[in-house]
């Protein structure tokens, strides 16, 4: 039988990159990490990691018996958790890094909800727009909005959310300019867009499942969504945004939606959990408070 101990000290070596950087993370003189890396490696009968006084590598062996590893200790993590929650009130820090947008107009409204019903529960919210490697910089969860299926496959993927994007304007604007009833008819209007790479364009999708994709050439971009927005309350033109982001203004008149009916993307937040860390009870429970609030917060009906 594997000596667990030995797995997880493997495991922590590769994720971190070499003997020292685990070290240090795990408290433990690197000579110890080698010692029971070499014993692992002698109950498999194979090398596991190539070592020289200036480069580490992983073999190729060693990184397929690595995926086997992790799933050997989530296995393990969960077992224990099971045990351990059934006894633990939810305490201790949260680190949760989270988009910026998502912090202000979604994650604020719900959160002291979450801290008053767990008291012995702390929270550090790190709000960026920067794309965190949650395991090397030592979160417990990260909160993403998305469009597309988020790419990072050794991380749990828990669905939070809808947050649809849809078609928004001015008041004003859209008294002083021609009426706006399909798509195709924003080529005459002034855009307002999130800076991205490459050619512009805007991929519609409407009733019937009709998709229309228009390239657009903005007078007005930023990659701030809180810009965007009071880009188009100060009626410059149309711009496109997470529709539960203009809440308020729609009450207030301020902005109008355009075309609706139509969606410029059909995104999704999720939070992003590591398998390696273990989930404990604060942070699950943190997780089903999100998946039960935040389809509240973010839904808007683009009809």
């Amino acid at each position: 039988m594997l000596d667990l101990k030995d797995v997880y000290y493997f495991v922590h070596v590769v994720d971190r990159g070499g003997f020292t950087a685990a070290g240090d993370s795990l408290r433990l003189p690197k000579s110890t990490l080698s010692h029971r890396v070499k014993e692992l490696e002698a109950s498999l009968g194979v090398r596991l990691i190539n070592r020289t006084s200036r480069q580490f590598g992983v073999t190729d062996v060693g990184a397929e018996f690595y995926q086997y590893a992790v799933s050997l200790l989530q296995s393990a993590e969960v077992a224990e958790q099971a045990m351990r929650q059934r006894m633990a009130e939810p305490s201790g820090i949260i680190r949760v890094t989270v988009a910026v947008e998502v912090a202000q107009f979604a994650l604020r409204n719900i959160l002291p909800a979450f801290l008053g019903r767990h008291p012995k529960v702390g929270f550090v919210e790190v709000a960026t727009d920067r794309l965190v490697d949650i395991v090397g910089e030592g979160f417990d969860l990260a909160i993403r909005g998305h469009t597309g299926p988020l790419q990072d496959s050794n991380l749990v993927q828990r669905p939070l959310a809808r947050a649809p994007w849809c078609l928004f304007a001015g008041a004003g604007y859209l008294e002083r300019m021609p009426p706006l009833e399909q798509p195709e008819q924003l080529a005459s209007h002034t855009i307002i867009s999130m800076v991205r790479k490459g050619p512009l364009q805007w991929q519609l999708q409407g009733p019937g499942d009709r998709v229309v994709t228009l390239p657009v050439e903005p007078r007005f971009q930023s990659n701030s969504m809180m810009s965007l927005k009071e880009a188009a309350c100060a009626n410059i033109g149309v711009a496109a945004l997470p529709g539960y982001i203009c809440r308020e203004e729609l009450q207030a008149g301020v902005l109008r939606q355009v075309l609706p009916g139509w969606i410029a993307a059909d995104a999704r937040i999720s939070a992003l959990i590591p398998y390696r860390t273990g989930l404990l009870p604060a942070v699950r429970s943190l997780v089903d408070f999100l998946a039960a609030e935040f389809p509240r917060i973010t839904a808007f009906d683009p009809s």
